[in-house]
């Protein structure tokens, strides 16, 4: 069991150290592979009596990015041309920062700064790979890194499905969440109510993430690497058998992590996908199947999972209206304190101490705590990456194309879990989704003439464009 921090410290020392000798992808190394296990392995660390360490490996994340932004921001060598999409990022940020020093909200300073980085830490990651070395960057092969972690994370739910245990029972989770957060174990297995459906209802699995949630957003972004590295510029599909093997693996995962708005965003990925690609075959049977799996539920299906489905779609369960409560909590809110009730008002802080003001939505929780402005800002960096992406998707190609598509499927396939929970919490698939952003758009100017900093001629080319499922290649 010890296994876990062991990797997770070992990931952050080659990060560190790759970091530090100006080899910046060691940030990617750990995003990728120590994110995945990161509340895995603090549990296992203090279920072996090593709580007095727990605080550092909460901020080796912070401590990679940071090093690596101070990284790529002293390797500059003419000042950066900043556009729409830059300012809004730092317009957010800026803007997050005055909650902080203003008198609003009943939080003290301290907590203020952890509510700031709940909501607005990703805008460093942005900047992270916003100015990242392009020539120092494999996306070809970050994205096989994305779709290798689907292959254990399968196989362990696959055991836990098996044996019907959750993997959490023996990590020491339920004693982790309690000691660093004050959560008192709740559900009927000792955990929390996210590790079950409904009401003592079928168990949700996390394999080594942090809760089924988390597990169920990670899926989104292998099957969004996954179609991003088998489509070619002619958009044709090229596979093997390690993609086929991490999409099987996948979709294992988002059955029997039974997230509601994972499952329906990664077929939404897929539907979003086969559209975009213009694929007529693959939307017939996309309609088909929806069909008969509708007549299967109506007709055939009972039980459990019957009542799951149906009582979803209805809002009658508790969860659903769960969620309906706090968004309608949150909006009051909203609407008695346009400009917010003040930083830690919504999210973890307030859920810690139980005078939590709405929640059970990302867009929310920002309103209640920074006003309609900072959501407002938050919307429009979301909706101006959304067409930044589908543009580059169809006009690119090469990696230009591979990552637009990748963030654009990422970024739609997110938004359902975005209006059901609080989704930067995620880290996972939080930090990937800024850090490839700030890819993204580092490419598309530097591919559109900026090419000050780099020495490259082909730093904007794709070198297996024409075999995305082969070899790792360097791009």
């Amino acid at each position: 069991m010890f296994v876990f921090p062991i990797i997770y410290l070992l990931v952050f020392a080659i990060a560190v150290f790759r970091v530090l000798k100006g080899k910046t992808d060691g940030a990617i190394l750990f995003i990728i592979f120590g994110l995945p296990i990161y509340i895995t392995s603090l549990s296992v660390a203090a279920l072996y009596d090593f709580k007095q360490w727990v605080p550092f490996l909460q901020g080796c994340k912070e401590i990679v990015i940071l090093l690596t932004l101070l990284a790529v921001l002293f390797s500059i060598k003419k000042k950066p041309k900043l556009y729409l999409i830059d300012w809004l990022y730092i317009g957010y940020l800026g803007y997050i920062l005055l909650y902080v020093l203003l008198p609003l909200g009943e939080y003290g300073f301290k907590d203020k700064l952890i509510a700031l980085k709940s909501v607005s830490f990703f805008t460093f990651i942005y900047f992270t790979g916003r100015f990242f070395d392009l020539t120092k960057i494999n996306l070809t092969q970050s994205f096989h890194y994305i779709c290798l972690v689907a292959i254990p994370a399968a196989l362990l739910v696959l055991v836990e499905a098996a044996t019907y245990t959750h993997f959490q029972t023996l990590t020491g989770y339920a004693d982790y969440m309690f000691y660093f957060f004050n959560q008192d174990p709740s559900g009927h297995h000792g955990l929390n109510w996210t590790f079950e459906a409904e009401n003592d209802g079928p168990k949700r699995f996390a394999s080594f993430f942090a809760n089924p949630l988390d597990h169920a957003a990670g899926t989104l972004v292998s099957i969004a690497a996954i179609l991003a590295l088998v489509t070619t510029n002619s958009q044709k599909i090229k596979m093997n058998n390690f993609i086929i093997a991490a999409f099987v693996c996948s979709l294992c995962s988002i059955v029997f992590a039974l997230s509601r708005a994972s499952f329906a965003s990664y077929f939404l990925i897929i539907y979003v996908y086969a559209f975009i690609t213009r694929r007529k075959q693959w939307l017939s049977y996309f309609y088909l199947l929806a069909g008969v799996a509708a007549v299967f539920a109506i007709f055939f299906l009972s039980g459990d999972l019957y009542e799951f489905i149906i009582g979803t779609l209805n809002f009658t369960n508790s969860s659903s209206a769960y969620h309906i409560i706090q968004w309608v909590e949150g909006i009051q809110a909203i609407i008695s304190k346009p400009l917010g009730h003040g930083l830690g008002a919504s999210g973890r802080i307030s859920a810690m101490l139980g005078s939590n003001i709405g929640g059970e939505n990302q867009l929310i929780i920002i309103a209640v705590q920074a006003g309609i402005i900072a959501l407002g800002l938050y919307i429009a960096i979301y909706v101006t990456v959304i067409r930044l992406a589908l543009k580059m998707s169809m006009e690119k190609k090469g990696r230009a194309k591979k990552i637009a598509l990748f963030i654009l499927l990422l970024k739609i396939g997110m938004i359902i879990p975005y209006l059901t929970a609080e989704a930067e919490s995620y880290l996972y698939i939080g930090y990937i989704t800024s850090f490839f952003t700030g890819i993204m758009i580092n490419i598309k100017y530097n591919s559109d003439g900026d090419r000050s900093r780099y020495t490259r001629p082909e730093v904007g080319q794709d070198r297996t464009e024409n075999n995305p499922g082969g070899a790792l290649q360097t791009i």
